[in-house]
């Protein structure tokens, strides 16, 4: 190993070199790219010229965040198959947003959701609303990606500090995108789409090469009392003590048959049965899982940095081929993380025992490391291959996160709200200075959030978008008598209910942390014990959609009747704009429309 890699801490030379390449083409493509961003209508939404493969290349690598790449993965090693309610409903998500919202969003013809927003209802006071769950559903999500970047820079740095992670690759992505905008990262993410599939698949059918194909592992991890693998040396009996959620697929959440309690259980000594059966024997995991899945598939329906992807597409019909190519796209990536958590549980079960950046999340960095043994510099290849690939993770989520929250702020607070009369150079040095605040401001919330796990985080952030977005989307764009007061109301009530019930439950996870996060958040430590005695509580607040899901929709159904002398007086036309075929015609640029002064 040279002497600089050694000065470094010993960081593996091919590790480092992957992802080094990754970095270095990220930013690049993005130097590149920001050359032809001349114009806000490039900033904002590309130009509106983005082409149907491109845009679902981009759509999935943004998507793809590191709660797919690594959180998918570390959760089923951790909490077995259930997890799988994650990739799925991820999944599902989009069959919604091809039915229901694609096309009409995009022929509405805005730049942001907060402009659909007001141009539905004619009102800029439901533009500050909106702005404002922009921000909440997207400082929300930019925690599980700075926890990704933190987790693989101590994988790849051994010593460096969890936070230096977090501030390093928040810094780059920031500038990244404060150089061009929408047009800046839609090459980037289009590419790093297609580094994740490499990254993910190709580790995983040489490791099965080697270590045996995905059936034995599966065997191997149901089957109580074996040897796990000939490298730990560790019995299946001594793992089950040391972890017992890790037998039979048991879930901390999930929907837990008793056949598969009482299979876990009885691999356990007499004495530590009944405490296990007691701990297990959930009444309400079944609740938790149903309210996760209406999260999920809802939540990605109301994901604010997904759906302006939608207005980059040239008309309605290419955003509806669109989102079919991210589903397919999509749902052929899903099919490789479970497979890194199964053999995971059989490989690496000392990965248990860690907590944080050391846990179960990082088994897609370490897995690969067991080839080392085997076939030498082969290993540290495809850890390098995958750590590229959680760059490219959560380089490209944050990045598209970043542009919508920097959007919400230059387009509708400045552009709109501040200075409607500001002009395009104006309006576009306000996206650059928005983006260095937006991303200081995502950096700061990283570095307290490493004793959560990614997927857990990032089930939160959807729950607050189906409780906010996805009622708002829907309703205003399939029912002609939803009103501004109605709209309004429900949204608020939900998606602060699900924002605050969230955010309960996390301070106190936070406060039991052994580490510095414990004594900061300190105070809430009285909170464990309230979730201990009322575990139907915490099952709601926890995972809030499947109550604040039906409020927000119940709220905005009922306010509505109530004010019904306040429907739009053009809803007529409007609705026919959002669902008349384009070869009609209708199809508007709203801001073209209603921008007067702010040139393009």
């Amino acid at each position: 190993m040279s002497p600089f890699f050694a000065l470094i801490g010993g960081v593996d030379p091919w590790i480092f070199a992957f992802s080094f390449v990754t970095v270095a083409a990220t930013v690049w493509m993005g130097f590149r790219s920001a050359k032809t961003a001349k114009t806000a209508s490039d900033f904002f939404v590309a130009g509106r010229s983005v082409s149907v493969g491109w845009n679902a290349s981009a759509i999935s690598g943004e998507y793809l965040s590191a709660a797919s790449f690594m959180g998918v993965a570390g959760m089923v090693m951790s909490s077995g198959y259930d997890a799988l309610w994650y990739p799925v409903c991820y999944a599902c998500g989009y069959l919604f947003l091809l039915l229901f919202i694609a096309g009409p969003l995009r022929r509405f013809g805005a730049y942001t959701i907060p402009d659909f927003a007001e141009g539905r209802f004619d009102s800029p006071l439901f533009r500050k609303i909106a702005v404002c769950f922009v921000l909440f559903i997207g400082f929300f999500y930019t925690m599980p990606q700075m926890k990704g970047a933190g987790v693989t820079l101590a994988y790849i740095f051994p010593g460096m500090p969890y936070w230096a992670g977090v501030v390093l690759v928040g810094a780059v992505i920031t500038f990244n995108v404060a150089l061009g905008g929408m047009k800046g990262i839609t090459l980037v993410q289009a590419f790093q789409y297609w580094m994740k599939m490499f990254a993910i698949s190709v580790p995983v059918f040489v490791l099965m090469a080697v270590f045996g194909f995905y059936n034995n592992h599966v065997g191997a991890n149901v089957a109580a009392g074996e040897t796990s693998a000939p490298s730990t040396e560790v019995t299946r009996k001594a793992l089950v003590e040391k972890a017992p959620k890790d037998n039979a697929w048991i879930a901390p959440f999930g929907p837990l048959t008793t056949k598969a309690v009482n299979a876990a259980a009885a691999a356990l000594p007499a004495e530590k049965r009944a405490a296990y059966l007691a701990e297990h024997q959930r009444p309400y995991s079944l609740l938790y899982t149903y309210s996760l899945i209406i999260a999920l598939v809802c939540g990605t329906a109301g994901l604010p940095h997904i759906l302006v992807r939608f207005y980059t597409n040239p008309d309605g019909a290419a955003a509806k081929r669109t989102t079919m190519w991210v589903m397919i796209l999509i749902g052929v990536f899903y099919v490789f993380p479970p497979i890194f958590g199964s053999i995971g549980r059989n490989l690496m079960p000392e990965l248990y025992s860690g907590v944080g950046a050391k846990g179960t999340d990082k088994v897609v960095l370490e897995l690969p490391t067991l080839l080392g043994a085997k076939s030498g510099v082969l290993g540290s290849i495809l850890s390098g291959i995958t750590c590229a690939g959680a760059f490219a993770a959560f380089m490209s989520t944050f990045s598209g996160l970043l542009v919508s929250m920097t959007g919400a702020l230059a387009h509708d607070v400045y552009g709109r709200m501040l200075r409607p009369q500001a002009s395009a150079a104006e309006r576009m040095l306000a996206f650059k200075a928005a983006a260095v605040l937006v991303g200081g401001v995502a950096i700061g919330l990283g570095c307290f959030v490493e004793p959560l796990e990614i997927n857990f985080m990032v089930g939160q952030a959807f729950a607050i978008a189906a409780a906010s977005y996805f009622p708002l989307l829907f309703m205003s764009v399939w029912w002609r008598g939803m009103t501004m007061k109605g709209a309004a109301i429900g949204m608020l009530t939900g998606g602060l209910c699900a924002l605050g019930a969230a955010a309960l439950t996390n301070l106190g996870t936070l406060a039991l942390d052994k580490g510095p996060m414990g004594k900061i958040f300190a105070g809430f430590a009285p909170l464990n014990g309230f979730w201990a005695q009322h575990p139907l509580l915490r099952i709601l607040c926890e995972q809030p959609a499947i109550w604040t899901v039906p409020l927000a929709i119940g709220l905005m159904i009922i306010v509505s009747k109530a004010t019904s002398a306040q429907v739009p007086a053009d809803i007529r036309m409007k609705m026919l704009v959002l669902h008349a075929p384009e070869k009609l015609g209708l199809k508007q640029e709203y801001i073209q429309e209603h921008q007067a002064g702010a040139g393009h």
